[in-house]
């Protein structure tokens, strides 16, 4: 198997593809992505027979922003025969994988695949008892063995792969599913919940996302954001010319300042996160969003960046680019991550994680203080 398939979402395969590219060549993986316009995936072909599953191993799935998976499969499996599916697909797989520990029946995100959901849950019973059988599949699941995917792309047409578990998406079809909450000011909120779910690491929420924290939200109106906050005990400055949900201003956790996000200055060092969901070209976001970390103003930020409608990939990379130089520049350490979440639309979410005192230095030693 020379493949690497990468999910993603639907419109933005030439990104996924640019960023494969990108990222394979600096581990001197050399191949060429295959790109079909609203797939919902892309295909990257390595030159060498073993480089896919290099591929998979060397590169953090964490630090791609475009692929919400990553998995080595082989060749296309077509025409699959209706009176005996699961055969060939056991084939495929069998002496490449032994002892998975899941097994994973997908589609691309588009909606002409998810017409296909109902007969993957079908298939997957079957599936996993002949996989077992076969031993490619352990009898009970097993998180920390390699996962086994079977992507239909049309009815009877499927790629048949793995992923290893410790550098994958752990999330059926690389998408968390959340669930809206009704009483939410907007549907926005899920992009920050996804984002919780996506950056920080589960047996880390008590300490990183704890009650009584203190949070700044930019552009708050109406609150889908501050919402998430609210929801986890913290007190949240929420800033904006517009209104508030009265829901939110009711629980006395939250208060308003009717200011510009980007003129806004706090009035206390002391805040644990940083969230902004404004609608503003990605550059002055950026630049705002260095100011806050240079500045000490806040511990941790979450952010997005809209796009533009060409030049998506090169877009990002340039801001985020900028603000790990201007970090630098101030002597500051920080930890970064960026991801298109399925809740996002023609955005990326950003975290950045300021590490306080990792290298020393005039500004560090000041804001200890």
């Amino acid at each position: 198997m020379n493949k690497v398939l990468l999910y993603c979402r639907s419109g933005f395969e030439k990104e996924c593809a640019a960023e494969i590219a990108a990222r394979a060549a600096e581990l001197e993986v050399f191949g060429f992505p295959r790109v079909k316009e609203n797939a919902g995936y892309v295909m990257y072909e390595c030159y060498q027979q073993e480089d896919a599953e290099k591929l998979i191993t060397q590169l953090a799935f964490n630090t791609l922003i475009f692929a919400r998976q990553m998995i080595v499969v082989g060749e296309l499996l077509r025409d699959l025969p209706p009176e005996d599916r699961v055969s060939p697909i056991v084939g495929m797989i069998q002496g490449v994988v032994e002892r998975g520990g899941d097994l994973r029946v997908e589609v691309p995100d588009t909606n002409e695949a998810k017409e296909l959901l109902k007969f993957c849950r079908k298939l997957t019973v079957p599936l996993r008892s002949a996989l077992r059988d076969a031993n490619v599949l352990m009898k009970h699941e097993n998180a920390t063995r390699p996962v086994v995917h079977v992507f239909f792309i049309a009815p009877g047409h499927c790629y048949v792969g793995y992923s290893l578990s410790n550098n994958n998406s752990p999330f059926f079809m690389g998408i968390p599913r959340l669930k809206f909450p009704a009483d939410a000011p907007s549907r926005s909120t899920l992009k920050l919940e996804e984002a919780f779910h996506v950056f920080i690491p589960a047996d880390e929420w008590d300490e990183r996302l704890a009650s009584g924290m203190r949070a700044v939200d930019l552009g708050a109106c109406p609150g889908g954001w501050t919402y998430q906050l609210v929801k986890r005990s913290m007190w949240v400055d929420a800033i904006d010319n517009g209104p508030m949900a009265p829901s939110l201003m009711d629980t006395g956790q939250v208060t308003h300042y009717r200011e510009d996000g980007f003129k806004y200055q706090p009035t206390r060092n002391n805040n644990d996160w940083l969230v902004c969901d404004m609608v503003e070209k990605p550059v002055r976001v950026a630049h705002l969003m260095a100011k806050w970390l240079i500045n000490g103003w806040c511990r941790e930020a979450i952010f997005n960046l809209k796009l533009p409608m060409k030049k998506r990939y090169e877009e990002v990379m340039q801001n985020l680019t900028m603000i790990r130089e201007l970090l630098e520049a101030e002597g500051i350490n920080a930890q970064f991550q960026a991801r298109q979440l399925y809740h996002d639309r023609e955005e990326v979410t950003v975290h950045v994680r300021r590490i306080w005192g990792a290298i020393p230095g005039r500004r560090d030693e000041r804001d200890r203080k």
